[in-house]
């Protein structure tokens, strides 16, 4: 049966936009609907906001912090309306480049600003058109999950989306939650001059993360003032004048916050109202579409890749999955996910991990096989130069291949994505003590953890020595 197109994308953000850029490619007759604006959550209230405005908060703290280098320090005059101004900026300048509807239309998609929802499995209707295709594509992302604490609604509060709608920017926040959003927010506003406290519910923020790292970094953001409060929990919330107060608990006392505003940033719930999933019969639930390892839902013509399918809540995974997804609609074999996906928490330093933690590793494969290799950045003389030395890398290995790495470092980033290829490959972490990296730098270590690991293996071979 011939349709109309190869395929209708629904949703426009990073996975939308890989995906109908491969497309149009492969020479493929493309569609694309989207209800709000092209670059979904990473352009305009996500990874491009947050960075910017960590950037401004970075160079704010470096005047605070000039006696530690020699130069006369200095408490910034931070102009905050300013900065919000330069995030718009940023933002403007992105959007009219391949998130603008001109680059859009100009790859061969028909553009279709308008809300979208399935008729059937090869059907997609977008305002007053109905749009056949050989294959759906759902894109449609993820948004804030707002916890239903009694009187939250009525007071008022801000989300990672709300927040850089903001003309006149509070001068306190408490920030309900403990996760990457919440902890690069609080750094960054706290190091822009407000003042800052942060609850999460779990026994330490950051959770996925290696315990040791995630607790430094804690550490860090509490030294610049942050206060945080974990195994805490908000049970309602009033109004008081200006201020809006949390009442909860810290572990069995009750507490309270308050501040002029609140951030909950709390986790995110995909973006599937609207779309029509239960009349197809497609399966979702709360965390998101469910799909096969190939991207798949129950209808196997329509894909679903990003946030809205759950699993990794990633610009880097929406644009690979979307990349995927287009490849196993139209050509032979199947194409099947990596399970090795790096990320990153945005602070200063950086926290970055891929694969498994120690304690995953020990649970998956026994504490026999699972062996540690670590290195503390007071160790790396880059990081003593630059005056950078809360961090270290960890290397998590198991029958010495290499299974997770963990790095709180400035950079960490960048630095993830060596060893990233080394899991992949699963390699073993003395392999590094084959590359030369560039002296002085934070990337050495890794190298260093590589050449401690050879050593160790040399010295079994001592007896081969000539003397």
């Amino acid at each position: 049966m011939a349709h109309d197109y190869d395929l209708v994308i629904v949703g426009l953000g990073s996975g939308g936009l890989t995906a109908a850029k491969f497309a149009t490619t492969l020479g493929l007759r493309v569609a694309a609907v989207e209800r709000d604006r092209i670059g979904g959550d990473c352009l305009w209230t996500g990874c491009v906001p947050s960075k910017s405005l960590l950037a401004s908060a970075k160079i704010a703290q470096h005047m605070r912090a000039a006696a530690d280098y020699g130069i006369t320090p200095v408490e910034p005059s931070v102009d905050l309306p300013a900065v919000w101004r330069r995030i718009r900026r940023i933002q403007s300048e992105i959007g009219k480049g391949e998130d603008s509807a001109e680059y859009v239309e100009g790859l061969g998609v028909e553009l279709i600003l308008e809300h979208a929802e399935l008729l059937g499995p090869h059907a997609v209707r977008a305002g007053s058109r109905e749009l056949d295709a050989k294959f759906i594509l759902l894109c449609t992302g993820s948004r804030p999950a707002v916890p239903p604490i009694p009187g939250l609604a009525d007071a008022g509060y801000l989300t990672s989306e709300t927040i850089w709608e903001l003309e006149d920017i509070p001068s306190s926040f408490v920030i309900v939650g403990g996760g990457p959003i919440a902890v690069e927010l609080a750094q960054a506003l706290n190091r822009l001059g407000t003042d800052v406290q942060l609850i999460e519910m779990l026994p330490r923020c950051l959770a996925r993360e290696e315990p040791d790292l995630s607790s430094a970094l804690a550490h860090v953001l509490e030294r610049e003032g942050v206060r945080i409060a974990v195994d805490a929990r908000g049970d309602s919330v009033r109004r008081d004048g200006a201020l809006k107060i949390v009442s909860g608990m810290v572990g069995d006392e009750p507490a309270e916050w308050s501040a002029e505003e609140i951030i909950v940033a709390a986790g995110r719930a995909p973006n599937v109202a609207g779309l029509k999933l239960d009349e197809l019969g497609i399966e979702h639930n709360g965390a998101g579409i469910v799909i096969d390892g190939r991207g798949r839902t129950s209808v196997r013509s329509v894909y679903a890749t990003g946030d809205v399918a759950g699993g990794f809540q990633f610009t880097h995974w929406a644009g690979y999955t979307s990349a995927l997804a287009v490849r196993d609609m139209f050509f032979p074999g199947k194409a099947t996910y990596t399970d090795v996906v790096p990320w990153c928490t945005f602070t200063d330093p950086e926290l970055a991990r891929v694969g498994l933690t120690e304690a995953e590793a020990v649970e998956r494969h026994g504490a026999d096989v699972v062996r540690v290799d670590r290195v503390g950045l007071d160790e790396s003389d880059r990081a003593r130069a630059d005056g950078a030395t809360d961090g270290s890398i960890i290397a998590v290995s198991v029958k010495d291949k290499l299974v997770g790495a963990h790095i709180l470092a400035p950079g960490a980033g960048e630095l993830i994505q060596k060893l990233s290829q080394a899991v992949h490959e699963e390699r073993s972490l003395a392999t590094f003590a084959e590359f030369v990296d560039v002296y002085p730098t934070i990337s050495t270590s890794i190298n260093l953890l590589g050449a401690a690991r050879r050593y160790e293996q040399a010295k079994k071979w001592t007896w081969l020595i000539r003397r």
